[in-house]
C-alpha cells in the first residue's frame, strides 16, 4: 500500500475540515485533506447555503405578495421549483468553485475518496480507482461531519424525507408536516409556507427552537401564528404510515394528521 507523509492529515472536507486545512497551510504545514464526497461538505452542498438560497426565494415571494401595501402592483403567479433549484444550485456552484480554487492556491493535497482512521497518526483512503493509499501525519484531525437523524422505527423513504431530500424537491407539496421544531425544521416551515404549502410543525418539547433563548421562541411562535404556520408543541410523535398518496402522522395526544410529505428534522448525529 502506498504511504504518504504530511504534517497534518484531515479526515473530512466540510466546513470544519477545510477551515482547519486552510489555517494549517497558512501556518506553513504540509496538509492532506481527505473527502469522500464534495469539498465543502454538508454546509455548502446540502445544508446552510442551499437552505439560505431557498429562504431568499421565499422572501422574494412574500415581498411580491405584499407589494400592494406599498404601491407596487405585484403578485405571485406560482412557484417554479425548477427555477428555484437552478438559482440555489448556481449559488452553491459559485461558492464551490471559489473554495476549490482557495484550497488549490494554498497547495493543500486534496484527496478524493472514503477515508478510514486506522491508527493514531494514519488514515487509509479507498479511492475511486479501487486503490487504497495510506496517509500518515504528525497530527490527524477528525472532521467527519454529521448525518440527518431519524427516530426509532421511522424509516426514511417515499413520502418520508429529511432535509437532504427537501432541498431537491421538484414541486411544492400542498401539505407538509415537519417533525422537529429546531432550527432546521422552522427554516423549512418558513420556506414551504412562503411557497404556498399548508405547514404543520410537531415538536415534543414545550416550545419551538427549544435550544435557543425563550424570548426567541416567543418571537418566532408569534410570527408563525401571524403567517398561519400551524405548530404543535409539547406533543410526541408516535408513528407514521404512508401510502402512494399521503402520509398519516400519529401523535401521543391521539391526533392524526394527513399530509403529502413528512419532513423529519429531529437533529443531526455525528
Amino acid at each position: 500500500m502506498p504511504e504518504h507523509n504530511a504534517d497534518l492529515v484531515i479526515l473530512g472536507g466540510g466546513s470544519g475540515g477545510y477551515a482547519c486545512a486552510l489555517r494549517a497551510a497558512e501556518l506553513g504545514m504540509s496538509v492532506v485533506l481527505v473527502e469522500k464526497d464534495k469539498l465543502g461538505g454538508t454546509c455548502l452542498h446540502w445544508g446552510c447555503i442551499p437552505t439560505k438560497a431557498l429562504l431568499h426565494a421565499a422572501e422574494v415571494a412574500d415581498a411580491a405578495r405584499e407589494g400592494d401595501k406599498i404601491g407596487v402592483k405585484s403578485s405571485v403567479a406560482g412557484i417554479d421549483m425548477a427555477g428555484v433549484n437552478a438559482y440555489k444550485d448556481g449559488v452553491v456552484a459559485k461558492l464551490y468553485k471559489g473554495l476549490q480554487g482557495l484550497v488549490k492556491s494554498r497547495k493543500i493535497n486534496f484527496v478524493a475518496g472514503a477515508g478510514k482512521f486506522v491508527a493514531p497518526n494514519a488514515v487509509e483512503v479507498a479511492k475511486d480507482d479501487g486503490e487504497t493509499d495510506r496517509y500518515v501525519g504528525k497530527k490527524v484531525v477528525l472532521a467527519s461531519g454529521s448525518y440527518a437523524k431519524t427516530l426509532p422505527g421511522l424509516d426514511i423513504g417515499g413520502r418520508i424525507i429529511t432535509s437532504n431530500e427537501a432541498i431537491r424537491l421538484d414541486s411544492v407539496p400542498e401539505r407538509i408536516v415537519i417533525l422537529g421544531g429546531g432550527v432546521i425544521g422552522v427554516e423549512f416551515a418558513s420556506v414551504f409556507k412562503s411557497f404556498g404549502a399548508e405547514v404543520t410543525v410537531v415538536e415534543a418539547l414545550p416550545r419551538l427552537v427549544p435550544n435557543e433563548d425563550e424570548f426567541a421562541s416567543k418571537f418566532l411562535e408569534r410570527a408563525f401564528r401571524r403567517r398561519k404556520i400551524a405548530f404543535k408543541t409539547g406533543v410526541k410523535f408516535t408513528g407514521a404510515k404512508q401510502t402512494d398518496e399521503h402520509v398519516t402522522v400519529s401523535l401521543e395526544s391521539g391526533d392524526e394528521i394527513e399530509t403529502d410529505l413528512l419532513l423529519v428534522a429531529v437533529g443531526r448525529g455525528p
